[in-house]
């Protein structure tokens, strides 16, 4: 991102974000979600409570209406249509945020938009939470509607994993997979959230809990303790990596910490364990990661 006055690549803080609010470039996109079962509304709480002009990106609405699979990527059809119909165009800074710091949603957004070929898109660090919790400005109620904007996607495959893409790599030590679920979801200990989904790990994919990745305020950790985490889950930052998780969205966490350190190579499988768990023929393990650290 264009942005030389702040210190990282793909995040901005809440201070930059109140200095440039009213920028005329800058388009601030509310992408918060919440896991089936949760009973939390998104788009009501973005009604309730939201940083001042953004508007809201309906990660279950804009995607591929025809996929059994939850929030698969549209097309790059579908997503230019429903950019220019929210007042977001060519050339314009975006800047992603989720209700509850980086839970997941608002680094999927973002890498929808690197997927749509967008490169100038960052991530709120530290989200709303703690937007508000610092008494920044917020509104509330029905939104005013944005111009419509030009918006060209041009879909980055190198970004993008599907099932064949995954089994490939599972079967070629040149490759990482990495599953970013609880310890507990990964060894099967713990049951899905979406029902009919076998419990497990793909075979020879590795645990890397997102939230490890993440300060107790929802914020992202350091360049640094990243780095530390991803030494100590025997993640080699120099071979290729595939993120997994339940349903594709907090998989962009881990991808989102990488790009952070600049790493070359990252995908995120698309359908991750809502379209592997699904399949009886698809083989899957249980039991904890061996190589993982003790520590979990």
């Amino acid at each position: 991102m264009q942005m030389t006055d702040h210190p990282r690549r793909w995040l901005v803080s809440t201070e930059w974000l109140a200095a440039h609010l009213s920028a005329p470039d800058i388009v601030i996109v509310d992408a918060s979600w919440h896991l089936p079962g949760s009973g939390r509304d998104a788009y009501q709480e973005y009604l309730e409570a939201r940083i001042p002009g953004a508007v809201f990106f309906d990660i279950d609405e804009i995607a591929d209406s025809e996929s059994p699979l939850p929030h698969m990527l549209p097309s790059p059809v579908k997503f230019s249509a429903r950019m220019r119909k929210m007042g977001i165009g060519d050339g314009m800074r975006i800047i992603v945020y989720d209700s509850d710091g980086i839970a997941g949603a608002a680094a999927r957004v973002w890498w929808t938009f690197r997927a749509m070929g967008v490169d100038d898109v960052a991530v709120l660090d530290g989200g709303l939470a703690k937007w508000e919790d610092e008494d920044r400005p917020t509104e509330e109620g029905p939104p005013v509607p944005r111009s419509a904007r030009h918006f060209t996607a041009r879909r980055n495959a190198e970004l993008i994993a599907d099932r064949a893409m995954v089994e490939a790599a599972l079967a070629d030590p040149a490759i990482q997979v990495f599953d970013v679920r609880s310890a507990e979801r990964y060894s099967g200990a713990a049951p899905e959230p979406r029902p009919g989904l076998a419990r497990g790990h793909m075979p020879g994919a590795r645990n890397l809990p997102f939230a490890r990745l993440l300060n107790q305020d929802g914020t992202l950790k350091g360049r640094e303790e990243i780095a530390a985490i991803l030494d100590a889950h025997a993640l080699d930052r120099e071979r290729p990596v595939i993120c997994s998780c339940g349903s594709g969205v907090t998989a962009c966490v881990l991808a989102l910490a990488l790009a952070e350190l600049a790493h070359p190579r990252v995908a995120v499988y698309d359908g991750s364990w809502a379209e592997w768990g699904a399949d009886p023929s698809a083989p899957i393990e249980t039991g904890p990661d061996p190589a993982a650290p003790e520590d979990g």
